[in-house]
């Protein structure tokens, strides 16, 4: 399983320096935080991180937690102690969080390795990774109970795909239609981008409140949703 791990923490690295490095030395500068002009590599890392942490705990939180509850019936084991449902929700999403920051933090080594962080800010990615984590983990949870099959995870790979290539990962949200930028501002990890992105390279606002604020919300719903159908899954 360590080999799962390392290989999953390892895949946002080659996108780092694949196109971060590789193809951002043909583009240049990109409009960061503010307005501003960074580096495109600088750009795309904090961004990947974001991914990253996303990567992690999705991981964990759907395959993982499916065949727990369906193959290996181990939550039954689970509920005829003290434990409740409530208890299996918040340890499996705690986990997944875990693994989430086990990908995070060996990326941010190499970016700053790389001369890729900017601020002293850049200490508080580490919570912000853990709040992507934390909201695509109870996101995923409880998404995950809803499953019938495993070929109902195809749908799960449906909107982790588009969110890695459009959430302001690789681009500014500039360069998308009005309309389109609107929906895709909305969505977590681009939220989660952009609180990363603004902590690395020094820019902070109050805005990362409310946005933090999304992650968390996005975060205690999904437990809370997880909770009860775990429960309602397994009779208790």
């Amino acid at each position: 399983m360590w080999l799962v791990v390392v290989s999953g923490a390892a895949e946002p690295l080659f996108y780092l320096f694949s196109v971060g490095i590789g193809i951002g030395a043909l583009i240049g500068t990109v409009p960061g935080p503010g307005g501003h002009p960074v580096p495109y590599r600088e750009f795309v890392a904090p961004g990947l991180l974001a991914v990253s942490a996303l990567n992690g705990a999705l991981n964990d939180s759907t395959f993982n937690v499916y065949g727990r509850l369906k193959f290996e019936k181990l939550y039954d084991s689970v509920l005829a102690t003290p434990l409740s449902a409530r208890d299996v929700a918040v340890s499996e999403i705690g986990w997944a969080v875990l693994r989430g920051l086990l990908y995070a933090v060996p990326f941010l080594i190499v970016m700053a390795a790389l001369g890729l962080i900017g601020s002293p800010w850049a200490l508080l990615a580490l919570p912000g990774a853990a709040l992507v984590s934390f909201a695509t983990a109870a996101a995923g949870v409880a998404l995950t109970t809803y499953m019938k099959s495993w070929q109902d995870f195809e749908y799960v790979l449906l909107v982790a795909v588009p969110l890695f290539l459009f959430s302001g990962t690789f681009y500014p949200l500039s360069v998308y239609p009005h309309v389109i930028g609107l929906v895709v501002e909305w969505t977590p990890l681009y939220q989660g981008v952009v609180i990363l992105r603004d902590l690395v390279l020094g820019a902070p606002s109050w805005d990362l409140l409310w946005r933090a604020a999304y992650l968390a919300a996005v975060g205690l719903i999904g437990l809370a949703v997880a909770g009860r159908r775990i429960a309602t899954l397994l009779l208790v």
